[in-house]
């Protein structure tokens, strides 16, 4: 089983992450679950949204700390300690949204031998027009980023959940986000 963290800004598309990486997953016959974890923030306040995937059914319920995968859409979460809370498990991923391709991502985690990959899904969503009242939408481009390094779900099915949830239009400009980042950006 993977338990993936999406660490994000409301408005970010954190939570939307989790629930599509889920239906991808599904797609392959895989099991998952997904859900969010905030309180009454607003649009920019830190959101945190949780995901298992796992060839086996699920029977464990509720938030981790320890997780296989964190993926942080705001790279500023990072200096701000708000992502300090979380241990990635030895052999861990890291994905950072962040335009520093040699930003020292280190020192999050709790035991070293994990993986790290920067992505910079802004200028992706910038690039695509993927913003909404001023703030870029992310999570599309970090999915593509997340199953580019971790095969939780081939591209294409990572597509298909991204137009089944933004409808045909709106999903085929998210869709081409994930694959620019699933292809190195």
């Amino acid at each position: 089983m993977h338990e993936i963290i999406f660490y994000g800004r409301g408005g970010q598309g954190a939570v939307t992450a989790a629930n599509i990486l889920v239906e991808a997953a599904m797609y392959e016959g895989l099991n998952g679950q997904a859900f969010p974890f905030f309180g009454a923030e607003r649009r920019g306040a830190p959101v945190t949204a949780f995901a298992r995937v796992s060839d086996k059914p699920i029977l464990k319920h509720g938030m981790f700390n320890t997780a296989d995968i964190l993926v942080v859409l705001d790279h500023g979460l990072i200096t701000s300690g708000v992502v300090g809370r979380v241990r990635l498990r030895k052999n861990g991923v890291l994905i950072v949204n962040t335009p520093e391709q040699g930003l020292d991502l280190s020192k999050i985690a709790s035991e070293g031998g994990f993986k790290t990959y920067a992505v910079d899904a802004t200028r992706i969503a910038h690039d695509l027009k993927l913003v909404i009242a001023g703030w870029p939408v992310v999570n599309t481009a970090m999915l593509g980023a997340l199953v580019g390094a971790v095969k939780l779900a081939s591209i294409d099915n990572v597509k298909k959940a991204i137009i089944n949830y933004f409808g045909e239009k709106a999903g085929a400009v998210n869709a081409q986000a994930a694959e620019r980042a699933y292809s190195g950006g």
